[in-house]
């Protein structure tokens, strides 16, 4: 009997998740599962060639902002774009669940201070028909996607939904509001979350300022929302912290003992600070003695710096506080340019970014050794002399002056680049070394989040280019580095049925032409609801990407079909040898 499949992808070099040397395979699909990787024999009702490209599993983000996007948005761009299968949303104590009337825009300042997301973007995308963190699934999930979405519970919402205005007002949980917080951190892991999210960091801010609600939650709450996972038997933690309340040690010793005492997988985001530039490998020996110990930590790092895009059609540019220059900052980008090739603004604006900053983001827009063109390609590793100071004095100008000409190029359109993180030595071989560590994974990419300044969910085409690919020295082997981005992304939230090229594994896949394989620009697109902005930015080189079987892109186009799924909680391997 002629055995007939739903896909069969012919003759492809797989990289299969685990990280073993690629070999030629063949890859049968029946039902959305792999059933057979070898000389497939027998037909399929779709066939894809793939001679020539390497065929991987789906690739895995475990730190995406989609909590919005998703409600209002079928397809979940960049990451999809960026052969991303699978996205864990609900990251760093932000989210939209769960949630009492009158807290609905306390939300919506938190999300738009700490992920940029326009207000007016989420008051008109969301129809808030939930309460519970339970109704938030059921109402995200009446909505088809291109790929699957796992969420995890936020702090912030939580916080807020048991405490009302004393969350936001900082002050400490009773027994009662951690009993309370205990009790719907279970319901909401039974419900369908993944994990839970919490923040710890000065940076993460309301629109109006003030601090996220979660950022000095005493350890007897953290404990008390992790023993609430226990409770569950299920759930992961995230948590992004300043590691200085009040210091690194004290503050990585709680994070232990709440592991320790919950038995919970925790993940934290590293990344190397310029002004303590050598924390993140301190940081990197307490999680091997951990991991040592039989504890569940690893540290979520990144491929390339973490940074802002400096532009006319960004949120941010040098010149953005500048009085001059907020006198028309709401004018078209064609009046913009226009009006700043005058000589009498040029020459105006020149002056005002001369004067002492007015905030410490002016400070860090105007320290010009640390800021770049972009360039096309876009270049995220940077040589030191090619800075906009670099640059001007070479060319015995201001570098104010230079930036100012940069940013008019491309009738306003050009990016400048300016990294804050993982730059400290301009260079990313500290990035090589996290990559490399075995108490990593890979996150950080912020899709759907920044929308104004960030467009870093392309870090898993950047991971393979990049690093297995162009860069001269320090390269990783791409079998590895997919491995690096689908089995252990899996693993590190409980995902254990993809990730895996084998049969009886989800068919999620990627059939790529690696000699391709670039990035797109950046560019901004006006999409949003309420006609917001967001940067996005895609990948050539996917000849296809593949979600339960179903191929939801060719060549970077869409097909139509939409496939993904609400991910409810960890899943099972259906008995797979790993």
């Amino acid at each position: 009997m002629v055995k007939v499949f739903d896909l069969v992808i012919r003759a492809g070099m797989v990289a299969d998740g685990l990280g073993n040397p690629l070999f030629e395979a063949d890859i049968a699909v029946l039902d959305g599962r792999i059933v057979e990787v070898g000389k497939v024999s027998g037909s399929a009702k779709e066939e894809i060639d793939a001679r020539g490209l390497v065929v991987t599993p789906g690739f895995v983000d475990i730190h995406t902002y989609y909590d919005g996007q998703a409600m209002w948005d079928s397809r979940l761009a960049s990451s999809s774009w960026n052969g991303v299968t699978t996205v864990v949303m609900g990251n760093c104590g932000v989210g939209f669940a769960p949630v009492r009337t009158q807290d609905r825009e306390r939300l919506i300042e938190l999300m738009e201070g700490v992920e940029d997301i326009p207000g007016a973007v989420l008051h008109e995308g969301l129809d808030w028909e939930w309460e519970s963190f339970g109704q938030f699934l059921a109402a995200l999930e009446r909505r088809p996607h291109d790929i699957d979405i796992c969420a995890q519970l936020p702090h912030g919402a939580l916080r807020v939904y048991v405490m009302g205005e004393r969350a936001t007002r900082l002050e400490a949980a009773t027994a009662e509001d951690i009993a309370q917080m205990r009790l719907l951190a279970k319901e909401a892991m039974h419900a369908g979350a993944i994990g839970f999210s919490t923040s710890r960091t000065i940076n993460h801010r309301t629109l109006n300022g003030d601090p996220t609600p979660s950022l000095r939650a005493a350890e007897e709450e953290l404990m008390g929302i992790a023993m609430g996972l226990k409770d569950a038997g299920r759930g992961v933690i995230a948590l992004i912290t300043d590691f200085d309340a009040p210091d690194l040690e004290t503050e990585f010793a709680m994070m232990r003992r709440i592991v320790e005492r919950s038995g919970r997988p925790m993940s934290f985001s590293l990344a190397q600070q310029t002004h303590k530039k050598e924390a993140w490998r301190q940081l990197l020996a307490l999680t091997a003695d951990a991991v040592e110990a039989g504890l569940p930590m690893l540290a979520q790092v990144a491929p390339r710096p973490i940074g802002t895009l400096l532009g006319l059609q960004a949120s941010l540019n040098p010149f953005f506080e500048c009085a001059s220059y907020m006198a028309i900052a709401q004018e078209s980008l064609a009046q913009r340019v226009a009006l700043l090739k005058e000589s009498d603004l040029r020459q105006r604006l020149l002056e005002e970014i001369e004067l002492p900053p007015a905030s410490g983001l002016a400070r860090h827009l105007t320290t010009f050794e640390m800021i770049f063109p972009l360039g096309n390609p876009a270049n995220y590793e940077p040589d030191r002399d090619t800075s906009v100071a670099a640059q001007a004095a070479r060319q015995g100008r201001k570098p104010a002056e230079l930036a100012y000409d940069m940013l008019l190029e491309d009738e306003g359109r050009s990016f400048l680049y300016a990294p804050f993180a993982n730059y400290a030595d301009f260079n990313l071989d500290a990035c090589g070394e996290m990559i490399a560590d075995p108490n990593t994974v890979m996150g950080l990419g912020d899709g759907g989040a920044h929308v104004g300044v960030v467009c870093d969910a392309s870090f898993p085409s950047y991971l393979l280019t990049h690093w297995g690919r162009d860069r001269k020295s320090g390269k990783f082997t791409l079998s590895w580095l997919v491995k690096r981005q689908t089995s252990d992304t899996a693993r590190a939230v409980g995902l254990f049925d993809r990730g895996v090229i084998a049969p009886g594994m989800k068919a999620d896949l990627n059939v790529i032409d690696m000699d391709r394989l670039a990035l797109d620009q950046p560019q901004m697109h006006f999409d949003l609801p309420a006609g917001g902005k967001r940067l996005l930015q895609g990948a050539r080189g996917y000849v296809a990407t593949i979600v339960s079987g179903v191929p939801i892109y060719r060549e970077g186009e869409a097909t139509g079909a939409l496939p993904g799924r609400l991910v409810r909680g960890p899943q099972k391997s259906d008995g797979v040898a790993l």
